[in-house]
Formats: C-alpha cells, structure tokens, sequence
C-alpha cells in the first residue's frame, strides 16, 4: 500500500463496523463480553475473507488499488445494500467518479411545464443539493410555501421547526435527507455550495450532526409519506421520483394518492384552498 490516504473510506467502514452486531452477522459470541460496539476487525477480515491486517489497513485508511472482489466482499461481510455498496465504490475508487460540473441549476421550461400540468398530485422539481426548483401549485402548498419561495429543502427540512410539525416520522425523513447530501457529496465531489451547505447544517442543527456522524446513505427513491397538514389535516401519499438523465442531479416528486381515497379528498381541498 501507497502512502495515500483515503480517511472517508476508513471512516465509513469504521461507523458500519461499529453499528452491526454479532446476531446480525451470525457470529457467535457465547454470552462473552465485548469491549467495542459492533463487530470487531478480525470478525469482519473474517467474513469477508481477507487477512486481519490487510483489512486494518484498508480501515485506517491507507490507499490501495482494491480490487472489485475485495470491495464486494467486506459489502457483504458488512450488510450493505445496493445504494451504500455503490457509495463504498466511490469512495474506495474516488478517480473514477465522474466530474460532473458544479455550476448554478438551471431546469427547463419544458420540466416545469410538465410539473405544472399535474392537477391531481403534489409535484416540485429538486435539484442535486435538495434545492427547490419549480413544481406545481399543489406541490408548494403541501410543504407549507408560497409559489414565489424557492428554498433548499434541506435547510428547510432542518432549520425551519414547522416541518417537524408538517412531516409525521419527521426523523426518519431527516435522516433519509442526510443521507442523500452524503451519497451526493461523493457524487459530486467539486461542488462547493454542496460542501458549505453540509457545513451549516452541521453548525445549525444538532440532529443533522447527529445523522450525519452515523454515516447514512440513501438516494430519492419511492417511499410512502405521511403529512399532517395545517390546513387538511393527515396526508397519506405515495411518492414517486422520476430523475431526469439529462440534467444531474434534478428529480421530478410526484406525491398522490388512490382516487377517492380520504387522502385524495384532502388534496383536492387543499388545490381549492390554495388556488
């Protein structure tokens, strides 16, 4: 191994260790005490079947051209699934990211013709670092904004204490938020209004610094949200993302719910209320 070091690898492997128990690795521990949280190096070196040593040093960060087996391997002993598998790939090979350029969003006409053409669902377009970037009229009355706002939802999602009320399992939420930025960050490693916004929240939320040292990862994907809304009371919609291949980063959300579902209902009062 080189003398280059690769601290975000090291570190990722080291909180992952540390969150997954024995029962959950099938290792045996017959009762004896532990002196760490998680499994131990030599249990993980053992499971993905590497030598103790050669593992330490992957964990303590020394580069090395390691091959995708290897890589694949400690992601198994390790239970990752398929979106921090691909994180653990970037980051144990940070030359093969590609650089994607960092400059101001833009989103076209046409995208934000299409969010505003969806009557039925709430949609708002999202760009790479979770700022708001259009959507439909529905879309900003559900998260509580005025169609003329236009804020990063992370900061939003964080910083601003009527979310905690609006966003049912609000921590979960968060946490998913915290996730995405790292998984992003990787992605975009030359994105300096990324980074500063990771610093801020950071600075200015307890529960962001909290998350974020678990070392979560997640990317936008379907998930069922619950809203209890000022205005319409609780919100049960599904949500869908559409990532537009074209231009990095951006995401269309669609949030709906089954035609003449009490959800539904709620929704068309609230495009009534707001219109």
């Amino acid at each position: 191994m080189s003398g280059t070091r690769n601290a975000k690898l090291g570190d990722f492997l080291r909180v992952r260790r540390a969150a997954l128990s024995p029962a959950d690795a099938g290792i045996a521990t017959h009762g004896s005490p532990r002196r760490v949280p998680g499994l131990r190096r030599d249990e993980v070196a053992r499971l993905a079947g590497v030598s103790v040593n050669y593992y330490t040093r992957i964990e303590q960060g020394e580069h090395h051209h390691l091959s995708g087996s290897v890589m694949e391997a400690i992601a198994g002993a390790l239970r990752l699934n398929d979106i921090e598998r691909l994180h653990l790939q970037r980051l144990a090979w940070p030359a093969q990211v590609v650089r994607h350029r960092a400059g101001p969003e833009r989103v076209r006409d046409s995208v934000i013709a299409l969010a505003e053409s969806a009557t039925q669902q709430a949609v708002y377009i999202v760009g790479r670092r979770t700022d708001m970037l259009g959507g439909n009229r529905l879309g900003f009355a559900l998260l509580g904004l005025s169609p003329d706002r236009r804020p990063n939802l992370a900061r939003h999602i964080f910083l601003e204490p009527a979310m905690r009320d609006l966003i049912v399992d609000w921590n979960y939420w968060a946490r998913h938020v915290a996730g995405y930025l790292r998984m992003t960050s990787v992605e975009y490693p030359d994105d300096l209004l990324m980074a500063e916004l990771i610093s801020e929240l950071g600075l200015k939320s307890p529960e962001f610094e909290e998350f974020w040292n678990t070392q979560p990862v997640a990317d936008c994907t379907h998930a069922v949200r619950e809203f209890k809304h000022p205005l319409v009371g609780h919100l049960t919609l599904s949500e869908e993302i559409v990532r537009l291949p074209d231009s990095s980063g951006q995401h269309i959300i669609f949030n709906g719910a089954a035609p003449g579902s009490e959800s539904a209902e709620r929704l068309k009062l609230l495009d009534s209320l707001v219109s």
